[in-house]
């Protein structure tokens, strides 16, 4: 016999058990409220030279343009400039830490460079939802990057599976 059948298996709760939740949280700490559009979250940073230099070695995108000062000054850009994947790589952080947070699972990413970002620069990296289809669990983002002078440096969309 595998066990009493009137008892849920695995932790799951039973249809009639209560699901309030006063958090609003699911169990993998998502909300568990419908995602509104013009929701934003937000992560600013500044890019330092350690972090050009880890993402160098993570990567092992060693393009002089990012690690060679000399070379870099030979550039039409003049001085050497971050990855661009840095920068992007706080996006991925908004999404996956705030919003639309934890579980979330990246299904597409577009994204425009604009502008370079220099090591020293700060870095703001914004979402907001544009749009939410619950049936499917999927949410829609527009994902930019600014710098300290509030320029954008990146644009895109993000899609993500949510439930």
């Amino acid at each position: 016999m595998k066990g009493d059948p009137r008892k849920p298996r695995g932790g799951r709760r039973r249809k009639d058990e209560s699901s309030f939740n006063p958090s609003g949280l699911g169990p993998s700490g998502r909300s568990l409220r419908p995602y509104t559009v013009g929701v934003t979250a937000s992560l600013t940073r500044t890019i330092t030279e350690e972090d050009v230099q880890a993402f160098a070695r993570l990567t092992g995108d060693t393009n002089p343009l990012h690690l060679d000062d000399a070379f870099a000054r030979t550039t039409q850009l003049g001085r050497r400039v971050a990855h661009g994947f840095l920068a992007a790589g706080l996006i991925s952080a908004v999404l996956g830490t705030q919003l639309p947070g934890p579980g979330a699972i990246y299904l597409e990413q577009r994204l425009r460079f604009l502008k370079p970002v220099f090591p020293g620069d700060t870095v703001t990296a914004q979402v907001e939802v544009t749009g939410y289809q619950p049936e499917k669990g999927i949410v829609t983002l527009n994902t930019d990057c600014f710098n300290q002078r509030r320029e954008q440096v990146l644009g895109g969309e993000a899609v993500l599976l949510v439930a």
